[in-house]
């Protein structure tokens, strides 16, 4: 079967990952948040691959590394997000420290490719 460019980056692989946990995580939050910190929390993981892959179909380094960074913010409003859900007592600390164990590599690659588009664009 055919493979966008995008579905073949390690970086946006981890990222749909990522989402897939999100949701597990969210899917046990209560009702009430359905429309506040579960819906923040999915779009933000949501974001994270979705502007790597938009990124990755842009010709110029500047243009995939402005949607590489939207994508860095995107995780970094994550994580945010669930610290705030252990503030609220809706996850663990355990959670969190499974789901920034997921994060921390994740913006290490996501920083590193950014780097790289800006070499690409001269800028770097």
């Amino acid at each position: 079967m055919y493979q966008f460019g995008f579905e073949k980056l390690e970086v946006w692989q981890e990222a749909r990952k990522l989402t897939v946990e999100i949701y597990r995580l969210t899917e046990k939050f209560p009702g009430r948040e359905k429309f506040g910190l579960t819906n923040q929390l999915r779009r933000a993981s949501v974001s994270v691959g979705a502007n790597i892959a938009e990124g990755a179909t842009r010709s110029s380094g500047k243009e995939q590394a402005y949607f590489t960074s939207i994508s860095f913010g995107s995780l970094m409003e994550v994580m945010s997000h669930l610290i705030t859900a252990v503030d609220l007592n809706f996850i663990t600390d355990e959670q969190l420290s499974m789901i920034r164990s997921m994060i921390q590599p994740l913006s290490l690659k996501i920083n590193n490719l950014r780097n790289a588009q800006l070499r690409k664009a001269g800028k770097g």
